[in-house]
Protein backbone atom coordinates (compact mmCIF):
# COMPACT_ATOMS: atom_id res chain seq x y z
CA UNK A 1 0.00 0.00 0.00
CA UNK A 2 1.43 3.57 -1.11
CA UNK A 3 0.19 6.74 -1.98
CA UNK A 4 -1.04 5.51 -5.18
CA UNK A 5 -3.11 3.06 -3.91
CA UNK A 6 -6.98 3.69 -3.55
CA UNK A 7 -8.90 4.35 -0.78
CA UNK A 8 -12.46 4.98 0.28
CA UNK A 9 -13.18 7.77 2.92
CA UNK A 10 -17.19 7.62 3.60
CA UNK A 11 -18.44 8.38 0.45
CA UNK A 12 -15.87 9.24 -1.33
CA UNK A 13 -13.62 6.84 -3.41
CA UNK A 14 -10.63 8.17 -4.56
CA UNK A 15 -8.10 6.15 -7.13
CA UNK A 16 -5.12 7.91 -5.24
CA UNK A 17 -3.72 9.02 -1.78
CA UNK A 18 -2.93 12.44 -3.14
CA UNK A 19 -4.88 15.40 -2.35
CA UNK A 20 -4.53 18.75 -3.23
CA UNK A 21 -5.05 20.89 -0.26
CA UNK A 22 -7.13 24.05 -0.17
CA UNK A 23 -5.44 27.26 -1.51
CA UNK A 24 -6.81 30.63 -1.50
CA UNK A 25 -5.88 32.03 -5.06
CA UNK A 26 -8.10 35.30 -5.34
CA UNK A 27 -9.11 34.42 -8.94
CA UNK A 28 -13.07 34.85 -8.79
CA UNK A 29 -14.41 37.81 -10.07
CA UNK A 30 -15.63 40.99 -7.92
CA UNK A 31 -19.23 39.36 -7.09
CA UNK A 32 -17.32 36.39 -5.48
CA UNK A 33 -18.06 33.77 -8.83
CA UNK A 34 -16.12 31.05 -9.80
CA UNK A 35 -14.08 32.55 -13.18
CA UNK A 36 -13.32 30.79 -16.04
CA UNK A 37 -9.38 30.76 -15.38
CA UNK A 38 -10.78 28.54 -12.22
CA UNK A 39 -12.38 26.10 -14.30
CA UNK A 40 -8.71 25.30 -16.40
CA UNK A 41 -7.16 25.79 -12.88
CA UNK A 42 -8.96 22.71 -11.10
CA UNK A 43 -9.58 20.67 -14.44
CA UNK A 44 -5.45 20.37 -15.09
CA UNK A 45 -5.21 19.11 -11.32
CA UNK A 46 -8.00 16.23 -11.92
CA UNK A 47 -5.09 13.97 -11.20
CA UNK A 48 -5.49 14.36 -7.71
CA UNK A 49 -7.55 11.38 -5.81
CA UNK A 50 -9.40 14.23 -4.27
CA UNK A 51 -9.63 18.28 -4.33
CA UNK A 52 -10.13 20.48 -1.79
CA UNK A 53 -11.21 23.42 -3.23
CA UNK A 54 -9.94 26.85 -1.84
CA UNK A 55 -12.35 28.24 0.87
CA UNK A 56 -15.91 29.27 0.04
CA UNK A 57 -17.75 31.68 2.14
CA UNK A 58 -21.23 30.08 2.89
CA UNK A 59 -22.57 33.82 2.96
CA UNK A 60 -21.49 37.26 2.31
CA UNK A 61 -20.83 38.16 5.34
CA UNK A 62 -18.31 35.09 5.41
CA UNK A 63 -16.27 36.75 2.97
CA UNK A 64 -12.74 38.54 4.00
CA UNK A 65 -10.13 38.48 1.59
CA UNK A 66 -10.01 39.57 -1.76
CA UNK A 67 -11.75 38.15 -4.84
CA UNK A 68 -12.88 35.09 -3.10
CA UNK A 69 -15.70 32.96 -4.01
CA UNK A 70 -19.13 31.89 -2.55
CA UNK A 71 -21.68 29.25 -2.83
CA UNK A 72 -24.41 31.65 -2.02
CA UNK A 73 -26.26 32.53 -5.09
CA UNK A 74 -27.21 31.08 -8.19
CA UNK A 75 -24.59 32.64 -10.12
CA UNK A 76 -22.32 30.98 -8.01
CA UNK A 77 -23.63 27.42 -8.19
CA UNK A 78 -23.61 27.59 -12.20
CA UNK A 79 -19.97 29.31 -12.41
CA UNK A 80 -18.84 25.98 -9.97
CA UNK A 81 -20.97 23.48 -12.13
CA UNK A 82 -18.95 24.23 -14.66
CA UNK A 83 -15.29 23.56 -12.26
CA UNK A 84 -16.92 20.46 -11.26
CA UNK A 85 -18.09 19.01 -14.92
CA UNK A 86 -14.12 19.66 -15.64
CA UNK A 87 -12.69 18.15 -13.48
CA UNK A 88 -15.44 14.95 -13.41
CA UNK A 89 -14.56 15.08 -16.77
CA UNK A 90 -11.31 14.79 -16.01
CA UNK A 91 -11.59 11.87 -13.98
CA UNK A 92 -10.99 13.52 -10.64
CA UNK A 93 -13.26 14.54 -7.50
CA UNK A 94 -13.59 17.44 -5.71
CA UNK A 95 -15.05 19.06 -2.33
CA UNK A 96 -16.32 22.65 -1.67
CA UNK A 97 -14.26 23.48 1.21
CA UNK A 98 -16.54 25.95 3.29
CA UNK A 99 -14.93 28.67 4.91
CA UNK A 100 -16.70 31.88 7.16
CA UNK A 101 -13.69 34.15 8.09
CA UNK A 102 -15.13 35.62 10.81
CA UNK A 103 -13.62 38.79 12.30
CA UNK A 104 -10.11 37.83 9.87
CA UNK A 105 -11.46 40.59 7.23
CA UNK A 106 -12.23 43.86 5.48
CA UNK A 107 -15.58 45.56 5.17
CA UNK A 108 -13.81 46.69 1.54
CA UNK A 109 -14.03 42.74 0.23
CA UNK A 110 -17.21 42.64 1.19
CA UNK A 111 -20.24 43.41 -1.17
CA UNK A 112 -22.04 46.49 0.35
CA UNK A 113 -24.13 45.61 3.88
CA UNK A 114 -22.01 42.27 4.55
CA UNK A 115 -20.94 42.75 8.02
CA UNK A 116 -17.83 41.79 9.72
CA UNK A 117 -18.95 39.02 12.83
CA UNK A 118 -17.80 37.23 15.31
CA UNK A 119 -18.46 35.34 18.83
CA UNK A 120 -17.33 38.48 20.47
CA UNK A 121 -16.12 42.08 19.16
CA UNK A 122 -12.24 41.70 19.49
CA UNK A 123 -10.59 42.65 16.51
CA UNK A 124 -7.52 40.89 15.43
CA UNK A 125 -4.22 42.12 15.11
CA UNK A 126 -2.70 42.36 12.15
CA UNK A 127 -3.97 43.63 8.12
CA UNK A 128 -5.09 42.39 5.18
CA UNK A 129 -5.19 42.80 1.32
CA UNK A 130 -7.86 44.91 -0.52
CA UNK A 131 -7.56 45.89 -3.89
CA UNK A 132 -9.05 49.20 -3.49
CA UNK A 133 -6.69 50.79 -0.48
CA UNK A 134 -4.09 48.18 -0.16
CA UNK A 135 -3.47 47.05 3.39
CA UNK A 136 -5.63 47.75 5.84
CA UNK A 137 -6.10 46.74 9.71
CA UNK A 138 -8.66 44.25 10.36
CA UNK A 139 -12.37 44.84 11.16
CA UNK A 140 -13.96 45.60 14.26
CA UNK A 141 -16.32 42.62 14.32
CA UNK A 142 -19.51 42.78 15.88
CA UNK A 143 -20.36 39.78 18.20
CA UNK A 144 -23.14 37.87 17.58
CA UNK A 145 -26.44 37.65 19.10
CA UNK A 146 -27.20 34.11 20.15
CA UNK A 147 -30.55 33.64 18.07
CA UNK A 148 -28.46 34.80 14.81
CA UNK A 149 -26.29 31.73 15.58
CA UNK A 150 -28.68 29.67 14.12
CA UNK A 151 -29.17 31.73 10.91
CA UNK A 152 -25.55 31.63 10.54
CA UNK A 153 -25.55 27.94 11.07
CA UNK A 154 -27.84 27.67 8.66
CA UNK A 155 -26.44 29.80 5.89
CA UNK A 156 -23.72 26.54 6.00
CA UNK A 157 -26.50 23.80 5.32
CA UNK A 158 -27.78 26.23 2.77
CA UNK A 159 -24.16 26.44 1.28
CA UNK A 160 -23.80 22.56 1.55
CA UNK A 161 -26.94 22.06 -0.57
CA UNK A 162 -25.50 24.66 -2.97
CA UNK A 163 -22.25 22.46 -3.20
CA UNK A 164 -23.87 19.60 -4.05
CA UNK A 165 -26.45 20.95 -6.36
CA UNK A 166 -23.06 22.71 -8.55
CA UNK A 167 -22.01 18.96 -8.50
CA UNK A 168 -19.57 18.84 -5.61
CA UNK A 169 -18.57 15.02 -4.28
CA UNK A 170 -18.86 16.40 -0.84
CA UNK A 171 -18.06 19.87 1.68
CA UNK A 172 -14.87 20.07 4.33
CA UNK A 173 -16.06 22.56 6.79
CA UNK A 174 -12.49 25.07 7.40
CA UNK A 175 -12.58 24.74 11.36
CA UNK A 176 -8.37 26.54 11.48
CA UNK A 177 -6.72 29.36 10.61
CA UNK A 178 -8.36 31.91 12.73
CA UNK A 179 -11.26 31.94 10.97
CA UNK A 180 -15.34 31.57 12.48
CA UNK A 181 -15.59 28.01 13.93
CA UNK A 182 -11.84 28.82 15.32
CA UNK A 183 -12.98 32.05 17.14
CA UNK A 184 -15.80 30.03 19.04
CA UNK A 185 -13.46 27.45 19.86
CA UNK A 186 -10.77 29.44 21.43
CA UNK A 187 -10.87 31.47 24.74
CA UNK A 188 -9.02 34.61 23.09
CA UNK A 189 -11.68 35.64 20.47
CA UNK A 190 -14.74 33.82 22.56
CA UNK A 191 -15.54 35.76 25.56
CA UNK A 192 -19.43 35.20 25.57
CA UNK A 193 -21.26 33.96 28.45
CA UNK A 194 -24.07 32.30 26.93
CA UNK A 195 -24.45 28.89 25.63
CA UNK A 196 -21.83 29.47 22.79
CA UNK A 197 -18.68 30.43 25.45
CA UNK A 198 -17.04 29.72 28.29
CA UNK A 199 -17.08 26.03 29.27
CA UNK A 200 -14.91 23.67 26.80
CA UNK A 201 -18.24 22.04 25.59
CA UNK A 202 -20.46 25.49 25.18
CA UNK A 203 -17.20 26.96 22.63
CA UNK A 204 -17.41 23.38 21.46
CA UNK A 205 -20.67 24.09 20.43
CA UNK A 206 -20.95 26.12 17.32
CA UNK A 207 -18.29 23.67 15.19
CA UNK A 208 -20.64 20.79 16.25
CA UNK A 209 -23.94 22.48 15.48
CA UNK A 210 -22.33 23.47 11.44
CA UNK A 211 -20.85 20.02 11.13
CA UNK A 212 -24.68 18.91 11.91
CA UNK A 213 -25.91 20.56 9.75
CA UNK A 214 -24.10 19.95 6.89
CA UNK A 215 -24.57 15.71 7.48
CA UNK A 216 -28.51 16.66 7.61
CA UNK A 217 -28.68 17.61 3.97
CA UNK A 218 -27.32 14.40 2.35
CA UNK A 219 -25.53 12.22 5.53
CA UNK A 220 -22.03 13.09 7.46
CA UNK A 221 -20.44 10.59 5.22
CA UNK A 222 -19.79 13.55 2.36
CA UNK A 223 -18.61 16.09 5.12
CA UNK A 224 -14.86 16.60 5.64
CA UNK A 225 -13.60 18.71 8.51
CA UNK A 226 -10.25 20.66 8.60
CA UNK A 227 -8.18 21.64 12.15
CA UNK A 228 -4.54 22.22 13.33
CA UNK A 229 -4.83 22.60 16.89
CA UNK A 230 -2.55 25.25 18.54
CA UNK A 231 -2.50 27.20 15.47
CA UNK A 232 -1.93 30.95 16.48
CA UNK A 233 -2.74 32.35 12.73
CA UNK A 234 -4.57 35.31 12.49
CA UNK A 235 -4.18 36.05 15.77
CA UNK A 236 -5.89 33.04 17.47
CA UNK A 237 -4.85 32.38 20.82
CA UNK A 238 -6.12 29.45 23.14
CA UNK A 239 -5.81 28.62 27.18
CA UNK A 240 -5.70 25.20 26.62
CA UNK A 241 -5.62 23.52 23.19
CA UNK A 242 -5.41 19.95 23.89
CA UNK A 243 -8.65 19.62 25.71
CA UNK A 244 -10.63 21.75 23.19
CA UNK A 245 -9.58 19.50 20.51
CA UNK A 246 -9.64 16.33 22.32
CA UNK A 247 -13.70 17.34 23.36
CA UNK A 248 -14.06 18.59 19.92
CA UNK A 249 -12.78 15.43 18.13
CA UNK A 250 -14.61 12.94 20.55
CA UNK A 251 -17.43 14.63 19.64
CA UNK A 252 -17.17 14.97 16.08
CA UNK A 253 -16.16 11.29 15.87
CA UNK A 254 -19.71 10.15 16.77
CA UNK A 255 -20.88 11.79 13.62
CA UNK A 256 -19.24 9.61 11.32
CA UNK A 257 -17.62 12.25 9.30
CA UNK A 258 -16.06 11.14 5.67
CA UNK A 259 -12.31 12.42 7.01
CA UNK A 260 -10.59 14.60 9.50
CA UNK A 261 -7.86 16.82 7.69
CA UNK A 262 -5.16 17.47 10.12
CA UNK A 263 -2.57 20.30 9.66
CA UNK A 264 0.88 19.15 11.60
CA UNK A 265 2.75 22.18 13.48
CA UNK A 266 5.89 20.56 15.35
CA UNK A 267 7.40 22.40 18.41
CA UNK A 268 3.63 23.24 19.58
CA UNK A 269 1.79 22.44 22.83
CA UNK A 270 -0.35 20.03 20.64
CA UNK A 271 0.69 16.71 18.46
CA UNK A 272 -2.23 17.32 15.68
CA UNK A 273 -1.70 13.84 13.98
CA UNK A 274 -1.17 11.71 17.29
CA UNK A 275 -4.68 13.99 18.13
CA UNK A 276 -6.46 12.97 14.97
CA UNK A 277 -5.17 9.54 14.61
CA UNK A 278 -6.91 8.99 18.19
CA UNK A 279 -10.38 10.01 17.32
CA UNK A 280 -10.57 9.20 13.51
CA UNK A 281 -7.92 6.59 13.28
CA UNK A 282 -8.35 5.00 9.29
CA UNK A 283 -9.90 8.38 8.04
CA UNK A 284 -7.45 10.41 8.87
CA UNK A 285 -5.99 12.89 6.18
CA UNK A 286 -2.54 14.60 6.81
CA UNK A 287 -0.87 17.96 5.57
CA UNK A 288 2.14 20.26 5.43
CA UNK A 289 5.63 19.41 3.59
CA UNK A 290 5.22 15.99 3.21
CA UNK A 291 7.14 14.79 0.18
CA UNK A 292 6.87 11.85 -1.42
CA UNK A 293 9.13 9.87 0.26
CA UNK A 294 7.60 10.65 3.94
CA UNK A 295 3.74 10.51 2.37
CA UNK A 296 4.58 6.76 1.36
CA UNK A 297 6.07 6.02 4.68
CA UNK A 298 2.94 7.44 6.43
CA UNK A 299 0.67 5.40 4.20
CA UNK A 300 2.31 2.29 4.43
CA UNK A 301 2.76 2.56 7.77
CA UNK A 302 -0.64 3.28 8.56
CA UNK A 303 -0.40 6.82 9.92
CA UNK A 304 -2.84 8.10 7.54
CA UNK A 305 -5.23 7.45 4.98
CA UNK A 306 -4.28 10.01 2.94
CA UNK A 307 -1.81 13.19 2.40
CA UNK A 308 -2.93 16.20 1.02
CA UNK A 309 -0.63 18.39 -0.91
CA UNK A 310 -0.78 22.24 -0.95
CA UNK A 311 2.10 24.56 -2.75
CA UNK A 312 3.32 21.59 -4.53
CA UNK A 313 0.20 21.83 -6.93
CA UNK A 314 0.94 25.07 -7.98
CA UNK A 315 3.74 24.80 -10.50
CA UNK A 316 2.94 21.16 -11.02
CA UNK A 317 -0.91 20.61 -12.02
CA UNK A 318 0.09 16.73 -13.17
CA UNK A 319 1.55 16.24 -9.21
CA UNK A 320 0.65 12.60 -9.29
CA UNK A 321 2.38 11.89 -12.70
CA UNK A 322 5.26 13.45 -11.50
CA UNK A 323 5.38 11.70 -8.25
CA UNK A 324 4.74 8.32 -10.29
CA UNK A 325 7.61 9.14 -12.65
CA UNK A 326 9.73 10.52 -9.99
CA UNK A 327 10.11 13.59 -11.74
CA UNK A 328 12.06 16.92 -10.45
CA UNK A 329 9.26 19.56 -9.09
CA UNK A 330 9.05 22.60 -10.91
CA UNK A 331 8.41 26.09 -8.73
CA UNK A 332 6.32 28.56 -8.52
CA UNK A 333 6.53 31.99 -8.40
CA UNK A 334 5.49 33.76 -5.27
CA UNK A 335 4.63 37.26 -6.54
CA UNK A 336 1.90 35.68 -9.21
CA UNK A 337 -0.24 33.50 -6.07
CA UNK A 338 -3.15 36.23 -5.84
CA UNK A 339 -2.37 38.23 -8.70
CA UNK A 340 -5.32 37.84 -10.12
CA UNK A 341 -4.20 36.72 -13.87
CA UNK A 342 -4.07 33.68 -15.65
CA UNK A 343 0.10 34.46 -14.90
CA UNK A 344 0.88 31.90 -12.26
CA UNK A 345 -2.24 30.26 -11.89
CA UNK A 346 -3.55 27.88 -15.11
CA UNK A 347 -0.59 28.78 -17.06
CA UNK A 348 2.08 26.23 -15.37
CA UNK A 349 2.47 23.47 -18.25
CA UNK A 350 2.24 19.56 -17.26
CA UNK A 351 5.40 17.23 -17.56
CA UNK A 352 4.55 16.45 -21.25
CA UNK A 353 3.98 19.94 -22.24
CA UNK A 354 7.84 20.77 -20.68
CA UNK A 355 8.86 17.73 -22.68
CA UNK A 356 7.46 18.51 -26.17
CA UNK A 357 8.82 22.34 -25.82
CA UNK A 358 5.14 23.83 -25.43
Amino acid sequence: MDIFSSVTLGRLQLANRVVMAPMTRSRADIDAVPTDMMVDYYAQRAGAGLIVSEGIAPSAAGLGYCRTPGLFNDAQVAAWSRVTKAVHAAGGKIVAQLMHVGRVSSHLNKPEGAETVAPSAIAARGEIYSDQSGMVPFDTPRALRTGEIAWVISDYRRATANAYAAGFDGVELHCTSGYLPAQFLSTGTNQRDDDYGGSVQNRCRFALETLAAMASVDGAARVGMRICPDNPFNDLKDDKPQETFEYLLQQASQLDLAYLHVIRMPNRKVDNIALGKRFFGDRLVVNDSYDLDEANAVISGGEAAAVSFGRPFIANPDLVARFRQKAALADFDPGTLYAGGAQGYSDYPALDEVSRGL
